[in-house]
Order: C-alpha cells, then structure tokens, then sequence
C-alpha cells in the first residue's frame, strides 16, 4: 500500500503522478465549488490556466450555455459570470450549464496531474464518497496520491486538514502506517489536534482568513458542511464531469 500527501504542487513533476490515483483538494475554495456545480447540475467544469485562458476556451466553445467562473485574490475576475463561490453554484446559476473555470491555485493543481491513472476532486461537502473512492483504489493495489493545491504554492492548513481527514477515510479506521509518507502522517496528525471540527481549521487558515476580510465567511460555513454535496468529479483532459453511477466517466 503506497498512500502519499502532497502540500502543495511546486516541485512535482509528471513522473511522479504516472500510473496513480490522484486526489486533488482546495478546500477554500475550487474543489467544494466544483463539487457544489455538478451536484445542482453543471455539465461539465473546463479547467483553465489563468483569466485570458478561460475567456479563449468559452469563446472557442461559443455557445450561450458556457458560463466563466474564477476568482484572483479571492475575488471574482472581472466581465466572469461567477466567482470561486460554492455558495453561488445553485440550480438557477448552473443547471445545464458549462463552467469555464480559472482560480489562484486549484486549478493549476488539477492542470499539474499529467500522466495520473485517474483524477478525483475531493473537498469536505464530497468526503465520504471521496473517501470510500481511495479506499477502494488501495484494496484494488493501486498507488494514491493526495495532492493538496495549497496557498501560493506553499503550505495551507485548509487543504493539509483536509487531506489529513481523506487519509483517515482511506484507511477505513485502521491505525495502520506502514505505507504512509511523512505529510500523511503530518496531515493524520493535523485530525488528531483538531477533531472533526473543520469550520474551525477553515477560520485559523490563512486561506480562511483571507475570504473572511474581503467579506466571503459564507463560503467557509458552506465548504465545512461534510458531505453536503456527494458527487464524485472526475478531471480528465482539462474537464471536470461526474463519474457515473458505477464509478466511471
């Protein structure tokens, strides 16, 4: 069994996702969004790398059925339909809709996954579908990586609870270690300290904090809410859409 965390994408290259299960978390706020549009009806997210990106693709698509979506510091890009909000993403926003999708740092972790097996969006409203997801793919004999987007290409205690409480989910309850790398155990170590209690980890983050000053402290009561939104999202070739009802795309 090979379960490993990652904290944040920089120094990851396409080799070291090739052949595995990848698990992609940004709690404040890409994933839980992602994950809030499809279960109120989105066709599909398209993933971009920055604003100018995402307004090529929904030209090039060119239908009244795209909308953007997609924030910089937190804040919706300017001329964007949506934000990154999880708490705008209701049936009358996005129900038939295509988002095209560009925010500060989950969608470059979800772009960083070249060569993965497979790509799961895992946030707290999906934990216990995402969980039972990876513990599937480790009895199947398949290497897991949780790959966390964090905040400015560094550390952020949001996604490294998060991934901490996917990791206990995985494990099934087992206290097990063997097969852990060090940020797993970190991350487990993370829910020991603070419990189930995630509305409160999302306050002390930086990433948390950050959306509270600029007025967004919604957004964090809405990403708390486990399981809120059981879906799981798939992410293949730059588009998010749901697995089916036996798993697959």
């Amino acid at each position: 069994m090979t379960l490993d965390v990652a904290f944040s994408p920089l120094g990851l290259v396409p080799g070291d996702f090739a052949g595995r299960t990848v698990f992609v978390i940004d709690v404040l706020r890409a994933t839980s969004t992602m994950c809030a549009a499809l279960h109120h009806g989105a066709r599909a997210v398209i993933v971009a790398d920055d604003a100018s990106d995402a307004t090529r693709i929904a030209q090039r698509l060119d239908t009244s059925d795209v909308l953007l979506a997609g924030e910089r510091q937190g804040e919706r890009i300017p001329g964007f339909d949506l934000g990154n909000s999880p708490a705008e993403m209701d049936e009358v926003a996005v129900k038939g809709k295509t988002l095209v999708m560009a925010t500060t740092n989950g969608t470059a972790a979800l772009l960083a996954t070249t060569g993965a097996r497979e790509v799961v969006v895992a946030a707290g409203v999906n934990l216990s579908l995402a969980g039972a997801r990876a513990r599937a793919a480790l009895e199947e004999g398949k290497e897991v990586l949780v790959l966390c987007a964090g905040r400015n290409h560094g550390f952020g205690l949001d996604d490294a609870y998060l991934a901490g409480r996917l990791v206990v989910e995985a494990l099934g309850g087992s206290r097990r270690r063997r097969g852990l790398n060090d940020a797993a155990l970190v991350a487990v170590d993370l829910v020991r300290r603070y419990g189930d209690r995630l509305e409160r980890v999302l306050a002390l983050s930086a990433a948390g904090r950050a959306l509270t000053a600029i007025g967004n402290r919604e957004d964090l009561r809405v990403a708390a809410m486990v399981d809120r939104h059981p879906v799981i999202p798939l992410y293949h070739d730059q588009r998010v859409t749901l697995a089916d009802v036996e798993g697959r795309r």
